[in-house]
């Protein structure tokens, strides 16, 4: 990437909450060096010959598996060892490197790119970041080579969001190893070579590499679920799997950090996967739209197709530059991200499934056919708003972690007393009431190009009203903001629109630096409209924060659920 600097930095998103805007930690925009991106383009190139001439996501559909022989070609092509050092057989990419492959698969196939996203991202991650030089040596090479595939195993039957409390139970025996019990569900590649499973201990949470075959270990019956129906999705069965010493990774106690920071890492993958099928789905909206004539004229014409094809460029646009500032930021040794993964994950989610409705709907009927690859992407794409952190669970997240680093910058305002929302998500301590009579003024976004003057001020007065909003509310809800979820749902949703301008921006300008503004008027026109949409967007949630219908929204759902149901009669 174009930054080299790897000293430790703070979050871009926390600091919006304490109204400031960090340019040096989003600009200049990252773009790949000419080294690096011959690389990626060349894994590009590899991944897309085999996707479009080989692999047959119909088939695969059918069979209930991408396939054995897809997962052997992949590996001697390196695309399932990304992010893996050269030394042990991967490709070596950065971040931004390994999130650009994983686009191609998100292009074709949900099933694929989700076995493949859970393979790398989230299964051999853990090991990547975590492991031991002779761990590294024991499983990596088998993992990146595509010969072994691997799988995070964390959720359970009575633990999905609330990972904090897991039931599964390791304990530790007098020679160092580790006996094992518990039942997993929902597990992607659950029946696969090389398990890391996530457990609590009378020492913390354990992170273990668990081994298929391992006396003990059960897999299946596997789930029948709606879509991806190509992914293994597998129920685990732990009866005293005796887990060897050398088999933990990190520290006693370490384990569910290293959950929550796989995650984070998992949830840009995600990302890119999602904008590469909005990308296709635009391919067929406009294939369709352009052959298919009504009324003596091609459908495009009309404005209300027209328009959905528009919204869908811009928000593709809008969700890649997000995606990869967050994995630049990474690559640049940003040390804190996790906000910005969640915020990207949350975006992509809801923005593909936005554009999936729009590019099924233009379709019409013909979409509705159950051998349409959009009626396939329909079942398959409903799952990603809830995989990794459900949406919800994610705006809770990144709200109370803004709250508690602005509730830390107040002299009167005792801070969170967690170290982490995930475990509790959020607890506040009570403050002194009384508002601090200041306007915050932070710096403007530096660096931007001149086109975008108007946008870098108000990104800056959005800034000031999100911080704004967010001390209204500690001073108002105090400890009670926890349960405001309304309130979290807003300021994430504000502090997400804000850093996705920032991200267009931020790219805007390296285009137009390094092709110039003239040459890029289309990119331009498609940047400007979004920043425009996003801040109307943004606006919306920092003025619902003050006039809004919650009450409301309380009294009838304590109605629907007192009379059990809709309690009205005509």
């Amino acid at each position: 990437m174009t930054s080299v600097d790897r000293t430790p930095k703070p979050s871009f998103t926390k600091s919006l909450f304490l109204g400031q805007v960090q340019s040096e930690l989003v600009m200049p925009y990252p773009l790949m060096t000419d080294g690096e991106r011959a690389k990626v383009d060349a894994a590009v190139a590899s991944a897309r010959e085999f996707l479009t001439e080989t692999y047959d996501p119909w088939k695969a559909e059918r069979e209930g598996w991408v396939g054995d022989d897809t997962i052997r070609e992949l590996g001697e092509r390196k695309l399932t060892g990304l992010f893996v050092d050269e030394k042990y057989g991967g490709l070596g990419l950065s971040q931004s490197g390994y999130c650009r492959v994983m686009e191609e698969f998100g292009r074709v196939d949900a099933s694929l790119s989700v076995v493949m996203g859970v393979h790398q991202s989230i299964g051999t991650k853990p090991l990547f970041l975590y492991g031991t030089d002779e761990q590294k040596e024991r499983w990596l090479p088998d993992l990146a080579a595509g010969r072994k595939l691997a799988a995070f195993v964390l959720t359970e039957p009575n633990v999905g969001s609330d990972a904090y409390n897991l039931e599964t139970w390791a304990e530790r025996q007098f020679d160092g190893s580790w006996l094992l019990n518990g039942e997993k569900r929902w597990i992607g590649n659950g029946d696969k070579d090389v398990l890391t499973v996530f457990a609590r201990s009378d020492l913390g949470h354990v992170a273990l590499i668990v081994e298929k075959g391992m006396d003990g270990l059960e897999t299946g019956p596997r789930f029948d679920t709606l879509g991806l129906r190509a992914n293994h999705l597998q129920r685990v069965r732990f009866t005293n799997v005796r887990v060897p010493a050398e088999n933990l990774l990190g520290e006693p106690g370490d384990g569910f950090r290293i959950a929550m920071n796989t995650l984070n890492n998992g949830r840009m993958s995600m990302g890119t996967s999602i904008s590469g099928g909005m990308k296709r789905f635009l391919e067929l909206a406009l294939e369709h739209t352009t052959t298919r004539r009504q009324f003596d004229r091609e459908i495009i014409d009309f404005e209300l197709v027209e328009d959905k094809l528009a919204w869908m460029e811009q928000s593709i646009y809008g969700l890649e530059s997000t995606s990869y500032l967050t994995t630049g930021m990474v690559d640049a040794g940003t040390s804190d991200f996790s906000l910005e993964s969640a915020m990207t994950k949350v975006v992509a989610s809801d923005v593909g499934w936005y554009a999936l409705n729009r590019a099924f709907q233009v379709h019409g009927g013909t979409a509705f056919m159950n051998d349409h690859p959009l009626a396939k992407a329909l079942r398959d794409f409903r799952i990603f708003p809830i995989f990794e952190g459900s949406n919800d669970v994610m705006r809770a997240y990144v709200a109370l972690n803004g709250l508690k680093a602005l509730s830390e910058d107040l002299p009167d305002v005792a801070s969170l007393r967690i170290n982490d929302p995930l475990k509790a998500v959020g607890v506040l301590a009570p403050y002194v009431s009384g508002r601090i009579n200041r306007r915050i003024r932070p710096d403007k976004l530096r660096g931007a190009h001149p086109a975008f003057a108007r946008q870098v001020n108000s990104l800056s007065d959005q800034t000031t009203r999100l911080r704004d909003r967010a001390e209204a509310a500690l001073r108002k809800h105090g400890k009670r903001v926890q349960e405001r979820q309304l309130i979290q749902k807003r300021l994430a949703d504000a502090a997400s629109g804000i850093y996705a301008q920032a991200a267009v921006i931020g790219r805007a300008s390296a285009v137009f630096e390094r092709d110039g503004a003239d040459a890029s008027g289309a990119e331009k026109t498609v940047a400007m409209n979004f920043l425009k949409r996003t801040e109307r967007q943004v606006g919306r949630a920092l003025r619902s924060l003050e006039v809004n219908d919650d009450r409301f929204v309380a009294q009838i759902g304590r109605t629907v659920r007192e009379d059990g149901g809709y309690g009205f009669r005509l």
